[in-house]
């Protein structure tokens, strides 16, 4: 794994956010390894099928992986001291996602009115956590990879489809689409149009439910949601799909994260 960034809980000082590290040294990288790449899809096999009861027909021997996997970056966060690998986004360059023949969001998504922004566009999915790393510090280092990645690369914008499981009927797709609806006013906010519509209109707006924490997270960093949710059959899923312009990302984050001269600072 090439180590990007590292946490480690068992400091006395250690940041609000590793209090869910349970003691342990994590690292963050990029995989190296055929071996790494399999912990990874391994991973994203337990959750997707645990935490969402996604069924994939043609996995094998409990691995999750598709056509895009081989043009991707793997992004995982480790315990240093049991080797166990608890995170991991993918990550798909503007080079690689032309040679791949598009962006795995093309699935989903007409992609067209972000075609200006394409030579600088990153995206990102496969999101997961191991159950237990779900209080901050993992997917905080996962974030922190990301950063440094695109700082690396010189990449300005990241797109991602942000998961709403549907086991509910709809109900928490329907709080996000409440909570987000109203930024697709912003003229200036570029609007992508789902390929087949989630029909977010006959979603019941009237039981309580409460925003994923990831998606809250993505809002707080600066993200936009910038169209209706697709329908993601595969994934049981109203998939969000959320841009980010790195240089209007919260100046609180990229502080944090080590884009700004600024000192880093603990949120």
């Amino acid at each position: 794994m090439l180590e990007l960034a590292r946490i480690d809980a068992r400091r006395e000082n250690a940041e609000p956010w590793v209090a869910g590290s349970a003691g342990h040294v994590l690292v963050v990288g990029l995989a190296r390894t055929a071996d790494e790449v399999e912990q990874i899809q391994r991973l994203r096999y337990s959750v997707f099928t645990q935490d969402m009861g996604v069924v994939f027909p043609d996995a094998h021997d409990g691995i999750e992986q598709d056509r895009f996997d081989p043009w991707c970056e793997h992004l995982m966060v480790r315990e240093l001291d049991t080797g166990r690998v608890v995170g991991t986004y993918r990550i798909l360059t503007p080079e690689k996602a032309r040679e791949a023949g598009g962006y795995y969001s093309e699935s989903e998504f007409d992609l067209t009115p972000l075609g200006t922004l394409r030579s600088e566009l990153v995206e990102v999915g496969r999101s997961c956590t191991h159950a237990d790393h779900r209080s901050g510090a993992a997917i905080m280092l996962l974030w922190s990879g990301l950063a440094e990645f695109m700082r690396r690369g010189g990449y300005r914008y990241m797109l991602g489809c942000a998961s709403v499981s549907l086991r509910d009927d709809g109900v928490t797709a329907a709080e996000v689409w409440r909570n987000v609806s109203g930024s697709l006013q912003d003229a200036s906010l570029p609007r992508v149009k789902p390929l087949h519509r989630y029909p977010v209109e006959r979603l019941n707006s009237t039981l309580p439910a409460r925003v994923p924490p990831l998606i809250k997270g993505y809002l707080k960093l600066g993200a936009r949601i910038c169209g209706e949710p697709a329908w993601d059959p595969d994934f049981n899923a109203a998939d969000f799909p959320v841009l980010l312009d790195m240089t209007c990302m919260d100046t609180r984050y990229r502080r944090h994260f080590g884009l700004d001269p600024a000192t880093s600072e603990v949120l």
